[in-house]
């Protein structure tokens, strides 16, 4: 039944893609290799965000064998902004098993790439190699099952199903098929909002608009809420020098950030001790009082600092300053959101006497040419300058 339907309906997508198929900059002068480049770039980060970076990126490395002599940092620079870095040492570490033993020619040689699923193997099988592989995603689902009024909820199984319907109507134009599929979802099947019915080349066989239901489809599983992590963000500012560490293991491993900690007087002062030596010559325990001399000197980094009460000796680093602050130029809020996890930070632009030998120090003009700072932080990078 779904075979019979997607017969008919190939055709109308492959005339329709014809005349509206969006201009993009992968798709011109097209390999194997930037198909991959591309590919990776567009997992969970919008067409708009890639087109420029993707430019840059094949210019850069405009080969695997380029990018393979690279060094990882400078990958990570030329990725900085898209977001999702393991896929920036993903496509990486694929660059150098191509740039060793070629470009596989199959699905399977494909889908063994590091950081290559089931989807992008599709995609760049069909789009780069002519060969009749589905690539089913997000939008593909929303597509198909408004055309078949399907109730399934979407997972694995249903995207086994829908590639194996793909796969039994392949045109001979595999990379036109695939594409005209994305595009379907993007422009006009959109994920947002209502669909733009009257301009799809399917309305006459689409099921849930002829039943006037494509909003009951696709059936989605319930999505778990995120975990919310509250951070406090130091840049610290020497002279021309910030202070920058590098992430351990986890989200945004191997990655140069600000120094930050988790927020709240539970993990204040141990972490903080490792960040900012405990001096009790000019901060006190949470059971003191403010010296007598007055506030100013229980935090030499706020400046007039009133007691807050047990757990806030100093409200900035709970009862911690830096040695050698001389004090806040700047204090900001930001959040940044990833797939599973919320970071709510406070940052703040503090002036220090001296480099501390724990962190690496650079110049804002090092840090925009060297250092990959995640985007999680970008409204404290605008503080570099």
């Amino acid at each position: 039944m779904e075979t019979e339907l997607l017969k008919t309906a190939v055709p109308l997508l492959l005339g329709w893609y014809r005349v509206h198929k969006r201009d993009l900059p992968w798709r011109e002068n097209r390999t194997p290799y930037s198909a991959l480049v591309a590919e990776l770039m567009l997992q969970q980060t919008r067409v708009e965000a890639v087109k420029e970076r993707y430019v840059a990126f094949l210019n850069r490395f405009p080969t695997a064998e380029a990018l393979a002599s690279a060094s990882e940092d400078e990958v990570l620079k030329e990725w900085e902004g898209l977001g999702y870095y393991s896929r920036a040492r993903n496509l990486y570490a694929a660059a150098k098993v191509i740039a060793k033993e070629g470009f596989p020619r199959t699905w399977y040689g494909v889908r063994a790439l590091p950081g290559v699923g089931d989807y992008t193997a599709g995609a760049v099988s069909s789009i780069a190699l002519g060969l009749p592989e589905p690539a089913v995603d997000g939008n593909v689902v929303r597509v198909l099952s408004r055309l078949f009024a399907d109730g399934e909820t979407d997972g694995p199984a249903l995207r086994k199903r829908y590639s194996a319907a793909l796969r039994a109507v392949f045109p001979p134009e595999t990379g036109d098929f695939t594409e005209a599929l994305m595009d379907l979802g993007a422009t006009v099947c959109v994920p947002n909002g209502a669909p733009l019915c009257e301009e799809c080349p399917w309305k006459t066989l689409c099921r849930a608009h002829l039943a006037n239901e494509e909003g009951h489809y696709p059936v989605r599983a319930e999505k778990k809420g995120r975990r919310v992590e509250n951070l406090t963000v130091y840049v610290l500012k020497c002279g021309e020098k910030y202070a920058l560490k590098k992430r351990g293991k986890g989200l945004l491993a191997g990655l140069w950030e600000f120094p930050n900690e988790p927020a709240g007087p539970a993990s204040c002062r141990p972490s903080m001790e490792k960040l900012f030596p405990f001096d009790p010559a000019t901060c006190h325990s949470p059971a003191e009082k403010v010296p007598p001399q007055g506030p100013t000197s229980c935090c030499p980094l706020l400046g007039e600092v009133p007691p807050q009460g047990p757990t806030s000796c100093c409200p900035l680093l709970g009862e911690v300053p830096p040695q050698g602050a001389k004090g806040v130029l700047a204090a900001k809020t930001a959040k940044h959101i990833f797939t599973h996890v919320e970071w709510r930070m406070t940052g703040y632009l503090v002036e220090t006497e001296e480099t501390d030998p724990r962190f690496l120090w650079a110049t804002a003009e090092e840090i925009r040419e060297k250092y990959a700072i995640p985007s999680a932080f970008k409204a404290f990078t605008e503080w570099v300058k």
